[in-house]
């Protein structure tokens, strides 16, 4: 059987780790850091719904501060790593991807240390290529790097998120995209952007991605 996709490139936080849960502890500290109006939980609730230009501008944040908070939120997640755990599920897919002889590739904003203890030597030995410390919206570009590193092409190539900007970068690499119900994004929003295929679980990457290997492992 002929797979559509050789490369699956996976967002990190929402995707294939809970690090909204850890996130939610910090964001008062954040808020208070960087100078941003106060967000209560009703507030960040509605976050999750928005498009990534709409909660920009909700919050008044400059573009200007964007890598600021981005760096700020990256050390503190490798302080705290212990805190943050992969999805139920998510070893599994791995490694019926592996198995299926797909190509894996973690793209993420946070640092590549912190992604390495989350996951643990044995699905990091799995994983192709890692590509961390990516712009918040600069990911198009991250992926047509790990493209060429793995030998692939954007049409072989799917990528993987839980927020509208990742489904918008996949689409400017011109690579197959889908969203994960599971992360940040509301399942609303992300459907309103019309990914290619949108998951409840992570077994139904498996299945979608290398649905042979997913039957005999999960039968």
């Amino acid at each position: 059987m002929t797979l559509r996709y050789d490369l699956v490139v996976f967002d990190f936080d929402g995707t294939l780790a809970d690090s909204l849960t850890w996130f939610r502890t910090a964001l008062s500290d954040v808020v208070e850091k960087h100078g941003l109006s106060p967000i209560c939980e009703e507030r960040a609730e509605a976050l999750r719904g928005m498009t990534p230009k709409a909660i920009m501008d909700e919050l008044q944040i400059p573009a200007w501060k964007l890598p600021f908070i981005a760096a700020d939120v990256r050390d503190r997640a490798a302080r705290n790593v212990d805190q943050i755990t992969l999805f139920d599920g998510i070893a599994d897919l791995l490694r019926e991807l592996s198995a299926a002889k797909v190509s894996i590739a973690v793209v993420s904003s946070n640092g590549e240390d912190a992604i390495r203890q989350v996951m643990g030597p044995d699905l990091v030995a799995l994983v192709s290529h890692f590509a961390c410390g990516a712009a918040l919206f600069g990911k198009a570009a991250v992926f047509r790097k790990v493209i060429r590193k793995a030998g692939s092409t954007p049409e072989r190539t799917l990528c993987i998120g839980d927020e509208v900007r990742d489904i918008d970068a996949a689409r400017e690499a011109g690579c197959g995209c889908g969203a994960v119900t599971w992360g940040f994004a509301t399942p609303e929003i992300l459907a309103a952007s019309e990914p290619d295929h949108l998951y409840k679980t992570p077994g139904d990457i498996a299945r979608c991605i290398a649905p042979t290997v997913a039957a005999t492992q999960r039968a």
